[in-house]
């Protein structure tokens, strides 16, 4: 029996779930399987979708490949935010992906699409501006996100050649926003002012929530393979951003917020510390120009229209 349909692993997360439900509605998906760690609970379930809670570090997951045996798998199973057990977190990302690698060889599958993060780069003074895909991904030895996402590409650059059978397409994001987006970054948005750093004008590529499930199903549908940006045109800055908002902006010496984080985590309010600060002080901004023309993509929002779109439903 040939392979069919498509496997997403992390589906029942942030853009697991869209992704899910688009791919339920593609004839050429069909049958799609939801693989998550969390059980999805039955009200919450679609027809025609099979449901699997597992472990992406499990190795029962190359039996449920080869019992399924999909033709396309899309690896989104990753951690967002940093869950306090640096081990842990290393495991289910990088070993984690490893496993997927292994089930995918084994079970005969023909395309994996990864999202990897435009974080793969690094967050570095001197990085080139924008970034495109050929630039050195050199993570942060500090940072543990950004180390894992290096770590996972470099796992999956050897994959390609080792195993060139097993077609890849890897995306790299920047930071995702869509109309209910709940995390780190949309945190600094949501304070009373918008809190900067003096130096930098903080410029975040944005690209939107539906803009990545599109890419995601053209790639799972028969798109190309290869290594692409995915982000939208332009940049805002937190200046921007703030104006926006209709709220103040502060821009604090780098020094300053270092040593507040290096107290507050003595303290044990906040699991950030000083070496998280180049999060904001050296954002990523990523060139888009090979996947329109590489992968054949044009994201519908820039970055200007993706915010747009979250402060409107924020503010509703």
């Amino acid at each position: 029996m040939s392979n069919a349909g498509v496997l997403v692993t992390g589906a029942a997360g942030f853009i697991g779930r869209s992704l899910v439900t688009a791919l339920a509605a593609e004839p050429s998906a069909q049958p799609v399987i939801a693989f998550d760690r969390r059980d999805v609970p039955l009200h919450e379930r679609l027809p025609g979708v099979t449901y699997i809670a597992g472990d992406i570090r499990d190795p029962a997951l190359a039996e449920h490949m080869q019992m399924y045996r999909p033709r396309c798998v899309v690896h989104l199973a990753s951690v967002v935010a940093a869950g306090g057990d640096e081990r842990q977190d290393y495991e289910i990302d990088v070993e984690g992906t490893e496993n997927v690698l292994r089930a995918c060889l084994a079970a005969g599958v023909a395309h994996l699409v990864v999202t990897s993060s435009g974080a793969a780069y690094g967050y570095h003074a001197d990085n080139p501006v924008p970034l495109r895909e050929s630039d050195a991904l050199r993570g942060n030895e500090d940072f543990a996100y950004a180390r894992h996402k290096r770590l996972v590409e470099e796992l999956l650059a050897r994959w390609r050649m080792q195993h060139p059978e097993l077609k890849q397409t890897v995306f790299r994001p920047c930071t995702v926003l869509g109309p209910g987006t709940n995390n780190q970054i949309t945190a600094m948005f949501q304070r009373p002012l918008v809190l900067g750093l003096t130096g930098t004008a903080t410029p975040f590529s944005l690209v939107a929530d539906s803009d990545v499930v599109a890419a995601l199903i053209r790639a799972a549908c028969g798109g190309p393979a290869g290594l692409f940006n995915l982000a939208g045109d332009g940049t805002l800055s937190l200046v921007q951003i703030a104006d926006k908002l209709g709220k103040p902006y502060l821009a604090i010496p780098p020094w300053l917020l270092k040593g507040a984080l290096w107290l507050l985590n003595r303290l044990g309010v906040t699991r950030l510390g000083p070496q998280h600060v180049k999060f904001i002080q050296y954002r990523p901004v990523l060139d888009n120009a090979q996947l329109k023309g590489g992968f054949g993509y044009v994201p519908q929002f820039d970055a200007d229209a993706v915010f747009e779109r979250y402060r409107k439903a924020k503010q509703a």
